[in-house]
């Protein structure tokens, strides 16, 4: 899913033709309040994970799943699995400060507390941590 952002660009309403099926007095009326400025939707780019470099102590970690029953087969809801304090996932790359213990391939634990998620467009779910904030590495 990618993300989407709103720009702002200095260009007034009225230089660009607007197809409605009103009369175009209540148009200028609607569009009124926003006459300095155009909404744009941009839509990022799909970044292939693997050439996505961390900066400094920073660790690119691809989320595992997190089961979506429990072992007894009982269904967990969305926001039960969706705020797990401890996450686990493997690691894609990693910037230039981080140690030798650490390298792509491994599965590691870590809080989701200081992780930063981001959208790369691939469908899977990825976020930044720094290496101090890893708790274990897993085998």
């Amino acid at each position: 899913m990618a993300t989407s952002t709103f720009v702002s660009l200095p260009k007034p309403f009225f230089a660009f033709p607007v197809k409605t099926n009103t009369p175009a007095i209540a148009n200028h009326k609607l569009l009124g309040s926003r006459r300095g400025c155009l909404r744009v939707k941009a839509v990022s780019t799909k970044w292939e994970p693997t050439k996505v470099v961390p900066q400094a102590d920073r660790v690119l970690v691809r989320l595992e799943e997190l089961a979506q029953t429990t072992s007894g087969g009982v269904l967990l809801p969305k926001a039960a699995v969706k705020f797990e304090r401890y996450l686990t996932g493997e690691v894609v790359s990693v910037g230039s400060e981080v140690g030798q213990q650490v390298g792509p391939g491994n599965k590691v634990l870590f809080s989701d507390v200081s992780a930063y998620e981001v959208d790369l467009g691939t469908g899977a779910r990825h976020c930044f941590c720094k290496e101090s904030d890893l708790l274990a590495l897993v085998e």
